[in-house]
């Protein structure tokens, strides 16, 4: 196993290189700069732009740009970001990439579980009406238009009923005399979650692999505990009400997307399920007499987890760039609206550093589905 991830490290490494300078030539080819964008002000005089140009370095040959980018990518700052000038592109990034993460990591993991376990039942169950009835709900959410069935949760629970606020980040009438930053507290929270729910995950595990009495009773304890505990601290605090603020703006767009996209996991875990029951070794857990509950949940679904762990995997890979309609439509400012934002001000290193980061995480998604593999399915090995 370690010569293999030693060997798919260098591989990794390499394949990052051949992205970072596809990606790079690719933005640089579209027409313009930064300096267009002021350029159009009659307030400017004439040699403004130029002087701009000379200032971020765009009049140098692309060539040269691009040894700076790769000196920018090796020492870790991705250069300085035209439209938020100062500041460095990794500290762009390190604002709005948090958001994302707990936003679409949230979702999908809800659409995961969702999807998994009425995909065992609709697998175990299948032709009954509640088959028909979960599928055909599914596969209509699944591919219903995302602005459209997001502006209607919106104007339904945020205008109509009221039940969250309509879009943003934080209220900033709540937020003016705040004790301190938003991001802090956002990356505070953040932290303490990971935290509980790597020990929650690890309980579950332990009592799942050992097969404790009444491990059903203590995994249900365990995360009601872990949740009691983590509201108790914020709750506690005196920036409470502040932590609630960023919860409720976060819980509309979680739950449109949990919406939209359990359906792809719930059939591919029926299909998958489907293909799992004709094995032979299903057979001869039926014939051993164990229960029917046994043999779907210890048989029957742990095998079929394979293309559901790749799924899930690569989806919160993908989702480090954010949904760009989604973050538009609730104006979550994440890295989808970062990378639009960036597009239309010709910020080409932000843009790139953005692309790079989607690019590193996706690499890294691969050797992570490479490794579960091994301790999903014994029967493969390295």
């Amino acid at each position: 196993m370690a010569a293999y991830l030693l060997k798919r490290t260098v591989q990794i490494l390499l394949t990052l290189f051949a992205f970072i300078c596809i990606v790079f030539f690719l933005v640089n080819a579209q027409p313009g700069d930064i300096s267009n964008v002021y350029a159009l002000n009659p307030e400017l005089p004439p040699d403004a732009k130029q002087r701009m140009q000379e200032q971020f370095g765009l009049n140098q040959p692309l060539w040269q740009q691009f040894l700076v980018y790769v000196k920018n990518v090796l020492t870790g700052s991705f250069g300085l970001s035209f439209s938020h000038y100062p500041r460095s592109v990794a500290d762009v990034i390190g604002e709005r990439l948090p958001r994302t993460v707990a936003l679409f990591f949230t979702a999908t993991v809800f659409s995961f579980y969702m999807g998994f376990v009425l995909g065992k039942i609709i697998a175990w169950k299948r032709g009954g009406w509640t088959e028909y009835a979960t599928t055909l709900g599914g596969v209509t959410l699944y591919t219903v238009f995302t602005p459209w069935f997001a502006l209607m949760m919106i104007w339904l629970f945020a205008f109509k009923a009221g039940w969250f606020p309509i879009g943003k980040f934080l209220d900033p009438v709540l937020w003016r005399d705040a004790p301190l930053n938003a991001n802090t507290l956002f990356n505070r929270m953040m932290l303490t979650v990971f935290v509980v729910s790597v020990i929650v995950f690890a309980i579950f595990l332990v009592t799942t692999r050992r097969r404790v009495a009444g491990a059903r009773y203590i995994q249900i304890g365990s995360l009601a505990a872990a949740a009691a505990v983590t509201v108790g601290i914020w709750w506690s605090t005196d920036v409470g009400h502040l932590a609630w603020d960023l919860i409720e703006h976060m819980i509309l767009p979680v739950l449109t997307l949990t919406i939209i996209s359990f359906a792809g996991t719930m059939l591919l875990t029926r299909n998958s399920m489907l293909e799992t029951m004709r094995e032979d070794f299903v057979l001869a857990a039926r014939a051993k007499g164990l229960p029917e509950k046994a043999v779907r949940d210890r048989h029957v679904a742990r095998n079929a987890l394979l293309p559901v762990v790749t799924s899930l995997v690569f989806s919160l890979a993908f989702a480090v760039d954010g949904s760009v309609i989604i973050e538009s439509v609730f104006s979550w400012p994440g890295m989808g609206q970062t990378l639009v934002s960036a597009a239309l001000a010709e910020d080409l290193p932000l843009a790139v550093g953005a692309f790079v980061f989607v690019g590193i995480f996706v690499l890294l998604a691969h050797l992570a589905v490479d490794v579960l593999y091994v301790y999903l399915d014994p029967r493969i090995r390295y």
